[in-house]
């Protein structure tokens, strides 16, 4: 049978649009700076609200949402790990779903003023140290991890997050460096380990595993990873 040049091309493109409709579109993965952009106002707000220091906020729901990237806050919007009830038909979790973004920063703040374990950090004059606040929220039960404090503290440092806590003399909330935001960027090389990686960025293994959604310790070399 004798195929046309034109029909050849037909064919040809009939082919490829299949194959990209067969296969899901991958949502591109928010990164350290994208994510505090979207939500730095946010955190300010709650900071203005709850007198939660932003950087706090901002932290802790990067530490629990990877970034906005981890199941429970694509599929429930929660960037808090709180657990509750959800109507998801999409995930099967132990974990609260709100209806927006929003109504999770608004709840991690509500959760935090119901307990009584933490009527102190909003009762010290000096509560807004970063620092008293994650060992306090840890102290008081929010998270199992021993390191999880260190974690929150060690995010707040690394993207400077604690200029969003102080204000100018005009009023305004110091402006977010994008250079202090990027994320960095690390391709696996043979004989790469978490652990070796984690000691070479000045990070921990947890904190890799949680950027990156990785399940165990094993890599693959050319694999990329967000540190």
């Amino acid at each position: 049978m004798h195929i046309s040049v034109k029909d050849f091309k037909g064919l040809f493109m009939t082919s490829l649009l299949c194959l990209l409709f067969a296969f899901p579109v991958i949502a591109q993965k928010n990164t350290a700076q994208k994510y505090i952009e979207a939500h730095k106002e946010r955190a300010v707000r709650i900071m203005e609200k709850y007198d939660i220091p932003a950087s706090i906020v901002l932290a802790v729901a990067i530490h629990e949402s990877a970034f906005g990237n981890s199941k429970l806050a694509r599929y429930l919007n929660n960037h808090f790990g709180i657990k509750g009830k959800n109507n998801s038909t999409e995930i099967q979790s132990s974990y609260k779903g709100y209806e927006s973004v929003e109504e999770s920063y608004a709840d991690f703040a509500s959760f935090l003023q119901r307990r009584k374990q933490f009527n102190y950090l909003f009762n010290n004059s000096e509560g807004s140290d970063y620092r008293d606040w994650a060992l306090g929220i840890a102290k008081g039960g929010y998270a199992t991890s021993k390191t999880w404090s260190r974690q929150v503290i060690d995010i707040v440092k690394k993207y400077e997050l604690d200029r969003f806590d102080r204000n100018d003399s005009s009023g305004e909330y110091l402006a977010y460096e994008e250079s202090s935001a990027t994320a960095k960027g690390y391709v696996v090389k043979p004989g790469d380990t978490l652990s070796k990686i984690a000691k070479d960025f000045n990070t921990t293994v947890n904190a890799i595993k949680h950027s990156n959604d990785l399940r165990n310790s094993h890599l693959k070399i050319g694999q990329e990873l967000s540190l």
